[in-house]
């Protein structure tokens, strides 16, 4: 089993470049360890590092403070063929990316392999308590990771992070092993591993703006562009996109679409910090530019039939896949979403419902459902039921 040192041992604070090769080097002896990040990125675009905390198998939890030394060195380790586990790592991935050019070339992400153990999307906390009987140090969760020098309890804090990860590792990976699932989670947290860095590109920015989706016509080319333009100039200028432009004046912009300055300032949502030096004008410049331009329309897939008729099917399957997720403990939203189902039924090409696992689970069932060999009955002992269909009329 890889257990975690002591809670008396102390984390140690890598702060120089020779300290960091020393890691490194310790690092590249194993084939296991475990990395945790501490970011910051309210007032910026791209999460600025604080901290990167690592424990290796017999090691004390390190915390390499990227303030102080280049992050980069640790690219080896990353891609070697060791095991980085991680919790709940997706943003951990982007900081990584960043700062020191590299991802994980292997990824056990606790918080996506605990999803088949019945656990839905649980805290690093749910997992020293469900695994080790345990509760991790409470932390200030707003306290700034980017002050130095860090604090006794930013320090016990951080180390807390990473320094039971391996033993919660190697217990949850016996459980999955267990149970026949270890394979599911571990394809499963390479599948998250290979989506990478989350990408946010300028096209698609205006799909998170809730009230642009109302828009037509002209109106919607608008803002499309001016969402675009805000999430590029938020990119360049590595500020929140808030700061550039609220989502208010977004759709503003776009039922006003004015052609002056003058007329720009008295748009709603719109104030002089918004509209410093070349903004204002750059700001003009797309209305004018997307004006006679056809909006983006979202992408349905050709063989798509409309959700008002899919509706019914789905909301049933909803439900059953819950019963269902609930019988097998599997986090329901692990075993398929929403989303996920609505793609089986249309018939997607790339539908998750219809590959590896989740085929064998749910969507050979489904489809007996769908092709009306089966039905579903409900009994109070049982909850939901899916049964070879009797073709016998209730009257």
């Amino acid at each position: 089993m890889s257990g975690s040192p002591e809670q008396s041992s102390p984390p140690v604070l890598v702060e120089t470049a020779d300290h960091l090769d020393e890691v490194v080097a310790e690092m590249l002896q194993h084939d296991i360890y475990a990395l945790d990040t501490e970011f910051h990125r309210e007032r910026t675009y791209y999460p600025k590092v604080a901290l990167v905390q690592v424990i290796w198998p017999g090691g004390v939890p390190h915390l390499i403070d990227p303030l102080a030394v280049s992050l980069e060195p640790l690219a080896p380790v990353l891609e070697s063929a060791a095991v980085a586990v991680m919790h709940a790592a997706q943003q951990d991935l982007e900081v990584l990316d960043l700062s020191a050019k590299a991802l994980p070339s292997l990824l056990f992400d606790t918080q996506i392999a605990a999803g088949f153990v019945g656990m839905s999307s649980p805290s690093l906390s749910a997992l020293h308590e469900r695994f080790l009987g345990k509760r991790l140090p409470k932390g200030d969760r707003l306290t700034d990771w980017l002050a130095r020098p860090l604090t006794d309890g930013q320090r016990k804090y951080a180390a807390s992070d990473v320094a039971d990860l391996l033993e919660i590792h190697q217990l949850l990976t016996n459980e999955l092993a267990e149970r026949g699932r270890l394979e599911w989670a571990l394809q499963e947290c390479e599948n998250f591993r290979l989506r990478g860095r989350p990408s946010r590109e300028p096209a698609d920015a205006w799909l998170r703006i809730k009230d642009v989706r109302h828009l037509r016509g002209t109106n919607l080319a608008v803002a499309q562009a001016i969402a675009a333009w805000r999430e590029s100039r938020a990119a360049e200028i590595d500020q929140p996109i808030r700061f550039v432009l609220p989502d208010l004046a977004i759709v503003a912009l776009a039922q006003k679409r004015p052609a002056t300055v003058e007329k720009l300032r008295s748009v709603r949502g719109l104030d002089d910090r918004h509209l410093r030096g070349d903004a204002k004008q750059q700001i003009l410049d797309v209305i004018k530019n997307s004006k006679d331009t056809d909006p983006i329309s979202l992408k349905v897939p050709s063989n798509s039939t409309s959700l008002r008729e899919l509706r019914p099917a789905v909301t049933l399957i909803s439900a059953w896949i819950s019963q269902l997720s609930k019988d097998l403990s599997i986090d329901p939203a692990m075993l398929g979403s929403r989303n996920d189902i609505e793609a089986f039924v249309r018939g997607d090409d790339d539908a998750r419902l219809s590959t590896g696992w989740r085929n064998q689970l749910a969507g050979e069932p489904i489809r007996a459902l769908m092709g009306g060999e089966a039905a579903l009955a409900f009994d109070t002992k049982n909850g939901l039921v899916l049964e070879t269909r009797s073709h016998t009329a209730v009257t």
